[in-house]
Protein backbone atom coordinates (compact mmCIF):
# COMPACT_ATOMS: atom_id res chain seq x y z
CA UNK A 1 0.00 0.00 0.00
CA UNK A 2 0.97 3.60 -1.02
CA UNK A 3 0.30 6.75 -0.55
CA UNK A 4 -0.30 7.52 -3.62
CA UNK A 5 -3.22 4.37 -3.71
CA UNK A 6 -4.36 5.87 -0.79
CA UNK A 7 -4.54 9.32 -1.46
CA UNK A 8 -7.56 8.97 -3.64
CA UNK A 9 -9.49 6.85 -1.34
CA UNK A 10 -9.16 9.15 1.66
CA UNK A 11 -10.30 12.74 2.08
CA UNK A 12 -8.00 14.75 4.61
CA UNK A 13 -10.55 14.06 7.21
CA UNK A 14 -11.03 10.14 6.53
CA UNK A 15 -7.69 9.78 6.64
CA UNK A 16 -6.78 11.44 9.12
CA UNK A 17 -9.33 9.55 11.48
CA UNK A 18 -8.21 6.19 9.73
CA UNK A 19 -4.53 7.42 10.94
CA UNK A 20 -5.64 8.08 14.02
CA UNK A 21 -7.18 4.35 15.09
CA UNK A 22 -3.82 2.67 13.60
CA UNK A 23 -1.74 4.85 15.40
CA UNK A 24 -3.78 4.32 18.83
CA UNK A 25 -3.74 0.59 18.30
CA UNK A 26 -0.19 1.00 17.81
CA UNK A 27 0.44 3.03 21.43
CA UNK A 28 -1.99 -0.07 23.05
CA UNK A 29 0.10 -2.97 21.82
CA UNK A 30 3.00 -1.25 23.01
CA UNK A 31 5.13 -4.85 22.73
CA UNK A 32 8.00 -3.52 21.20
CA UNK A 33 8.60 -2.04 25.16
CA UNK A 34 8.02 -5.27 26.97
CA UNK A 35 11.13 -6.99 28.74
CA UNK A 36 12.72 -10.10 27.34
CA UNK A 37 10.93 -12.10 29.86
CA UNK A 38 7.83 -10.35 30.12
CA UNK A 39 4.60 -11.89 28.71
CA UNK A 40 2.21 -9.67 26.73
CA UNK A 41 -1.39 -9.06 27.64
CA UNK A 42 -4.60 -10.39 26.04
CA UNK A 43 -5.25 -6.32 24.87
CA UNK A 44 -1.04 -5.92 23.63
CA UNK A 45 -1.61 -9.09 21.43
CA UNK A 46 -5.29 -7.92 20.24
CA UNK A 47 -4.09 -4.33 19.22
CA UNK A 48 -0.76 -5.24 17.93
CA UNK A 49 -0.68 -4.20 14.18
CA UNK A 50 -0.39 -6.69 11.51
CA UNK A 51 2.53 -5.83 8.63
CA UNK A 52 -0.24 -4.61 5.88
CA UNK A 53 -1.64 -2.44 8.40
CA UNK A 54 1.75 -1.17 10.35
CA UNK A 55 2.52 -0.02 6.11
CA UNK A 56 -1.11 1.49 5.98
CA UNK A 57 -0.05 3.42 9.20
CA UNK A 58 3.16 4.66 7.64
CA UNK A 59 1.52 5.67 4.07
CA UNK A 60 -1.55 7.44 5.96
CA UNK A 61 0.91 9.30 7.91
CA UNK A 62 2.20 10.44 4.47
CA UNK A 63 -1.04 10.98 3.00
CA UNK A 64 -2.06 13.20 5.64
CA UNK A 65 1.08 14.78 5.67
CA UNK A 66 0.43 15.98 1.61
CA UNK A 67 -3.54 17.05 2.19
CA UNK A 68 -2.66 19.48 5.38
CA UNK A 69 0.95 20.93 3.09
CA UNK A 70 -1.87 20.97 0.04
CA UNK A 71 -4.97 22.53 2.63
CA UNK A 72 -2.11 24.88 4.18
CA UNK A 73 -1.38 26.48 1.16
CA UNK A 74 -4.88 27.32 -0.32
CA UNK A 75 -5.49 28.68 3.37
CA UNK A 76 -2.53 30.98 2.30
CA UNK A 77 -4.07 32.24 -0.89
CA UNK A 78 -7.20 33.06 1.51
CA UNK A 79 -5.49 34.70 3.10
CA UNK A 80 -3.72 36.75 0.56
CA UNK A 81 -7.00 37.37 -1.01
CA UNK A 82 -8.67 38.50 2.46
CA UNK A 83 -6.21 41.08 2.65
CA UNK A 84 -3.00 39.84 5.23
CA UNK A 85 0.46 40.64 4.75
CA UNK A 86 2.99 38.22 4.00
CA UNK A 87 4.14 39.16 7.31
CA UNK A 88 1.32 38.44 9.30
CA UNK A 89 0.81 34.93 6.87
CA UNK A 90 4.41 34.30 7.79
CA UNK A 91 3.63 34.89 11.87
CA UNK A 92 0.58 32.66 11.37
CA UNK A 93 2.58 29.64 10.31
CA UNK A 94 5.17 30.03 12.81
CA UNK A 95 7.61 31.54 10.01
CA UNK A 96 8.95 34.44 8.49
CA UNK A 97 7.48 36.46 5.72
CA UNK A 98 10.07 35.62 3.42
CA UNK A 99 9.94 31.72 4.36
CA UNK A 100 6.18 32.08 3.64
CA UNK A 101 6.43 33.67 0.28
CA UNK A 102 8.84 31.07 -1.04
CA UNK A 103 6.90 28.48 0.40
CA UNK A 104 3.79 29.73 -1.37
CA UNK A 105 5.91 30.22 -4.47
CA UNK A 106 6.77 26.71 -5.00
CA UNK A 107 3.89 25.38 -4.53
CA UNK A 108 2.50 27.38 -7.16
CA UNK A 109 5.07 26.14 -9.19
CA UNK A 110 4.64 22.93 -8.73
CA UNK A 111 0.79 22.85 -9.28
CA UNK A 112 1.68 24.76 -12.78
CA UNK A 113 4.50 21.82 -13.45
CA UNK A 114 2.00 19.34 -12.65
CA UNK A 115 -0.55 20.66 -15.09
CA UNK A 116 1.65 20.92 -17.84
CA UNK A 117 2.95 17.30 -17.03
Amino acid sequence: MTPDELEGQHTLVSAVARYDRLRLRDALSSTAWLEPDEVATEVQLETTLGRDEALELLALGEVVARKAAYGRQLAVRSARAAGASWTQIGAALGTTKQSAWEAHNRWIDDQAGAVDK
